[in-house]
């Protein structure tokens, strides 16, 4: 009796474990600073070695501070800050895939002097990692076995593609420009497709510019362009389900301005690095019930875990909040811009057939006091919650990832002392589903069953039962119960007693 093993491969999704490390970045300066006034911060994984048991990459911080002179000169350096970190866990094995997240989750400036800042920010990392894992299933041709076939639909990679691709971007201002101090762009993700070798991916880039005029007043600018990108992969088709990661290289965007009659084209350059992963649903054929006519088995079976991708979400929300000044601070006398605006994701689930997203927006404000004619700078801190109704459609639907773009931020002050903020949001949300199944992964042949030393056997069935239980449970075809008995209806309606023929072997 022969018994062949045919593998086949299953996507496993998991979570790799959220942690905190401290990034130590050190900002070469050329003048002499007076005060730092904001910064804003872009934490992103750019490469990963996957080891057994661990996972070590490398990526940047890319800084923009604004910062006021001793002689009262508004400035901007733009600064990348290169960091390694790792995750470590016993389920990471070679060749598995790996989706990073780092976020800055917090700063603290330990020092500044004419050449050098130092700043300290600290970095929370998370992930998922992409597991293809083999399932042993058994399949036999010999003609004392009787199988009980089934098809079970597992969900498999495909792969994963990446590339780079520039976003042009345009804003017309209508009067001379002295210098531009802050070109902030962020992505979106809004529409992922499957077609015939390739993701189709659409979504947003939004880029915020702060400028001085010549006529010295601070001026902010929102600029949104919108793209739809094809990435190719080999062996998607359309009924795949695919997600997409986009992220802004930020220390290769060019921001370039052109002076006209009525003032200044800033036209922009934005390369932007799309990565996708495809999943699709195949059916495999696999044993369900095994049993011989003449010897005893020794059947195991395997359970294992899978993961189906399901498809994710975008939507768009508002946040607001308030701040009022500790009174040991100077009174606002007059907002001259709102400087870095940075957001971290702390929480993200599904409850009650929608997605919520929980947060802190943080937004630096420049603020004149006349008292003292200085400038002074404030971080107002914002929580959030945001909800809005989900696609996902499996009961035990958990958010794979989430990223967030926040754009057209807004403050007034009141009073001169309390602050009123307000934002809006693009959200994108994936989602995934666990699974679980079992097949039967090896069958050992035991003792040959007696010889029968009767001629026919009765059988007392219940109702419920189908042909194949019988023939079980006699160790006989299922098609001779069947043939031997046509006329009782299987599975059966009621308690039955059933006469079985054997044949001498």
């Amino acid at each position: 009796m022969s018994f062949e093993t045919n593998k086949f491969k299953v996507a496993k999704k998991k979570r790799l474990e959220k942690s905190q490390f401290v990034v130590e970045c050190n900002v070469a300066t050329e003048c002499e600073i007076d005060k730092i006034l904001s910064v804003c911060h872009t934490a992103q994984a750019e490469t990963a070695e996957v080891l057994n048991g661990v996972i070590n990459y490398s990526g940047t911080i890319d800084l923009c501070i604004l910062f006021c002179t001793v002689d009262g000169e508004i400035g901007t350096i733009n600064s990348s800050c290169p960091f390694t970190s790792k995750f470590e866990d016993s389920d990471i094995s070679v060749g598995d895939k790996v989706g990073i997240q780092v976020e800055v989750e917090d700063y603290s400036i330990e020092g500044v002097t004419s050449s050098n800042i130092k700043i300290n920010c600290t970095c929370v990392q998370s992930g998922m990692l992409v597991c293809e894992r083999e399932v042993n299933n058994v399949s036999s041709g010999d003609e004392n076995m009787c199988l009980k076939e089934d098809e079970m639909v597992v969900n498999v990679l495909i792969g994963q593609a990446q590339e780079v691709f520039t976003v042009e971007s345009e804003l017309s201002i209508k009067e001379p420009v002295k210098k531009v101090l802050l070109s902030d762009s962020q992505v979106s993700v809004k529409n992922v497709e499957s077609g015939v070798n390739f993701v189709s991916v659409s979504g947003e880039v939004v880029t915020r510019l702060l400028y001085l005029t010549e006529k010295d007043r601070f001026e902010s600018a929102y600029v949104t362009e919108n793209f739809k990108e094809e990435v190719e992969l080999e062996g998607v088709t359309r009924e795949a389900v695919s997600e997409a990661v986009a992220c802004i290289k930020k220390n290769a965007v060019k921001c370039e301005l052109e002076e006209n009659d009525k003032g200044v084209n800033v036209n922009l350059t934005i390369p932007v690095e799309l990565k996708v992963t495809s999943y699709i649903e195949k059916s495999e054929t696999v044993i369900k019930d095994i049993y011989s006519t003449c010897n005893e088995l020794e059947v195991s079976t395997e359970s294992f875990e899978m993961t189906r991708q399901l498809q994710g979400d975008y939507f768009e929300a508002k946040i607001d909040g308030n701040l009022t000044l500790d009174a040991e601070k100077p009174r606002v006398d007059k907002i001259m811009f709102v400087g870095g605006s940075n957001l971290s994701v702390t929480n993200s689930y599904l409850k009650n057939g929608e997605i919520f997203v929980e947060g802190v927006a943080k937004t630096n404000v420049v603020y004149l006091n006349d008292e003292s004619n200085s400038l002074q700078s404030v971080t107002i801190e914002v929580p959030f919650v945001v909800s809005d109704k989900s696609s996902a459609n499996c009961e035990n639907a958990t958010v794979d990832s989430v990223f967030v773009v926040m754009h057209d931020v807004d403050v007034v002050v009141k009073k001169g002392r309390e602050f009123y903020f307000d934002a809006k949001l693009k959200v994108n949300a994936n989602y995934n589903c666990e699974e679980t199944g079992a097949v039967i992964s090896s069958v050992n042949v035991a003792s040959e069953y007696p010889e029968k030393d009767c001629a026919i056997e009765l059988v007392f069935a219940s109702a419920g039962q189908s042909a194949w239980d019988i023939a079980k449970a006699v160790k006989v075809r299922e098609e001779t119960v069947c043939m031997q008995i046509p006329e009782i209806v299987f599975p059966l309606e009621k308690d039955e007693n059933i006469i079985i023929y054997y044949q001498k072997r």
